[in-house]
């Protein structure tokens, strides 16, 4: 079972949302926290109330992951600081709604090098000290890895490879003591749909990101690869496994184009 007391955790995208979450709640349980993302002053500020409320080590770390070879950097401030990590929680992640050629290919690409590359080279990076401290990863992924999703054809994309990736690595690393899970929130109440300019048609129904946090670190606890938020999540995540593709996309596509739901922010 993972212990946190005294240990490292580094915590991408950690500024807002479900990153900011899993601060909180691991500061809470006695991990130091390393804080990376874009904005600078927001990390400040989280680290100074972390380390005052929790009597913990707080580090922000400015980090854009969207640029090419950021993650890398990431890793090399943190050998430069002489930062050792436990967990890492890849939790950075970007979307796009809309047909696919609306959305800029600036935009396609951000969210392929902020969802795959930068998850991919940051874990690369960090995993000889992981093994070696026999630690952990939490890859943020999301249930709209488990179908093809039309409007949000490449987010749900990169997902999907997230969530295969992390199973591939739990079952390579579990003879040696490195856990990995992919944790796959539904719609979840932080600023995500409102960037995209949607609702989200679950919105009267969204859980929290402390819960979708609860649910990361208890799949963590339990040894666990996958864990699906939510019983009404993990329900519909099995279900479109059922379906063939092309049958899932058919239904993942009336619900992210409810008409009621999808009204701008």
């Amino acid at each position: 079972m993972f212990s946190y007391k005294g240990k490292t955790a580094l915590i991408t995208g950690a500024s807002s949302g479900i990153g900011m979450a899993f601060a909180h709640e691991l500061a809470k349980r006695g991990m130091h926290v390393i804080l990376a993302a874009r904005s600078e002053e927001k990390l400040r500020e989280l680290a100074t109330q972390l380390s005052a409320q929790h009597k913990v080590q707080a580090i922000a770390v400015r980090a854009d992951l969207s640029a090419e070879h950021g993650a890398a950097r990431l890793a090399e401030e943190l050998e430069r600081r002489a930062l050792v990590v436990d967990l890492l929680v890849n939790n950075a992640g970007l979307g796009g709604y809309g047909p696919f050629a609306s959305i800029s290919a600036e935009r396609q690409h951000e969210q392929v090098m902020v969802n795959i590359a930068a998850l991919v080279e940051l874990t690369h990076a960090l995993m000889p000290q992981l093994l070696a401290r026999r630690g952990a990863v939490i890859n943020v992924s999301s249930t709209a890895s488990f179908q093809p999703v039309p409007s949000m054809a490449v987010y749900a994309a990169t997902k999907a490879f997230v969530t295969s990736f992390s199973v591939a690595l739990a079952e390579e690393y579990r003879s040696e003591g490195l856990q990995v899970v992919a944790l796959c929130p539904g719609a979840t109440a932080t600023n995500f749909f409102a960037v995209l300019g949607t609702r989200d048609a679950a919105a009267g129904a969204m859980r929290t990101t402390q819960q979708v946090v609860a649910t990361g670190l208890r799949a963590l606890e339990r040894g666990q690869s996958v864990a699906v938020d939510g019983s009404l999540n993990a329900l519909l995540a099995a279900l479109a496994k059922r379906f063939p593709l092309g049958i899932a996309a058919k239904l993942a596509a009336r619900a992210v184009h409810a008409p009621s739901t999808m009204s701008k922010a």
